[in-house]
């Protein structure tokens, strides 16, 4: 029998133990079985995502091999991206700035060892690492100034970043080479894999780990109890205060936190095509990624990857139609610019409308209903 104790206000018994309130807190204890089972499942769940992409990389064409890889790249940054604004709720204009500045860093580094003659495969994970660390260093700044900024202002901000980047870029011509931006040596394949292993499907392995990892660690990050004060300071910061939490810290991490995934999605991205330019980076990107944590789902790791492929696919639509449909090149240069932004303006609205927690909320309660009604009865 479940023991209970008097309610002080109703008088009405209420089970004893810790109160739904108190398991909520981010200081809640929580099992360390339940601990090791989410991260053991996590893992399990990344293994088995990882094979399976593996084994359908080696049925792809090359062409198709590299959108994977993008998919892969932009899942990084997509993925650091909604912990900010689902999460956390803090809203950030700049992550394609973001993205900029971890390819800068990985072609630097990599054009720095090669002209020193270095080489190695160590190389390129340590380019990441930078990458990664620059572009958390440029989190701690923004999120320094997020932690007193709110709406609007904070919005603000971070645009002035995403148009900062492109004008430093051409600025600074000695060191990033201006618009036409920086080569650096392509990753070629491990010679074990042997010599006519397609480097499309290599570079697709090395963004597919890097996106594994990235989700990993924050699938496990948000269940942690640094995720549960995330949302606690999302819903609520005068309420997440008197619960002992530090909102401008927690605010500044989660900065930190989005920002290094947006660098190594930057990174990886530089890595696919061995070169960096600021029209890679403009700032409709940072508009697109915005708009693809939405239609994804917003808050869900899920909807991240919903956010990558809708990104790479619709990036790839006016070249799609130009090849299917033999456009003339003027109609087709003003598609390449436009055709992008109108379609996922428009998928966002309908979206919006009809599946306001987006495309893995719309799956999600699809599923609901299906299991609803295998579990009703039969009349």
């Amino acid at each position: 029998m479940t023991a209970t104790r008097p309610s002080a206000r109703s008088g009405v018994d209420r089970p004893a133990g810790p109160s739904p309130l108190r398991r909520l807190l981010p200081g809640a204890p929580a099992a360390a079985g339940a601990r090791g089972s989410t991260l053991l499942r996590h893992l399990a769940v990344a293994v088995l995502a990882g094979t399976l992409v593996v084994l359908l990389t080696n049925q792809l064409a090359p062409y198709q091999n590299l959108q994977v890889a993008r998919v892969c790249a932009f899942l990084c940054v997509t993925a650091g991206y909604t912990v900010l604004v689902g999460l956390n709720g803090q809203l950030s204009l700049g992550h394609g700035a973001l993205m900029a500045t971890g390819a800068y860093t990985v072609a630097l580094v990599q054009r720095g060892f090669d002209e020193r003659g270095v080489q190695g495969r160590w190389i390129l994970p340590l380019s990441l690492l930078a990458a990664v660390a620059a572009t958390a260093l440029a989190g701690l700044v923004i999120g320094l100034a997020a932690a007193r900024l709110r709406g609007p202002y904070l919005a603000g901000v971070t645009l002035a970043v995403a148009t900062l980047v492109p004008a430093v870029s051409t600025i600074f011509t000695g060191v990033f080479n201006g618009e036409q931006g920086l080569r650096f040596p392509a990753e070629t394949p491990p010679a074990f894999l042997g010599a006519y292993f397609q480097p499309e499907r290599w570079l697709a392995w090395i963004a597919l780990l890097a996106a594994l990892l990235t989700v990993l660690l924050l699938a496990n990050l948000v269940r942690s109890r640094f995720g549960r004060s995330l949302r606690a300071v999302r819903d609520d910061e005068v309420a997440a205060r008197l619960a002992g939490i530090h909102v401008a810290r927690t605010q500044v991490l989660a900065f930190v936190v989005s920002a290094g995934c947006a660098g190594l999605g930057g990174g990886v991205y530089a890595v696919l095509t061995a070169t960096v330019a600021p029209g890679k980076f403009p700032l409709e990107l940072s508009l697109f990624l915005l708009m693809a944590i939405v239609i994804g789902g917003l808050g869900s790791l899920a909807g991240a990857v919903w956010g990558a492929v809708l990104l790479v696919a619709l990036q790839d639509l006016p070249s799609l139609l130009t090849e299917t449909f033999s456009l003339p090149s003027g109609l087709a240069q003003r598609l390449e610019g436009n055709l992008a932004l109108a379609v996922f303006g428009l998928i966002l609205i309908v979206v919006m409308l009809a599946a306001p927690g987006g495309l893995h909320g719309a799956f999600r309660t699809l599923a609901a209903r299906l299991r609803a009604r295998r579990r009703a009865p039969e009349h």
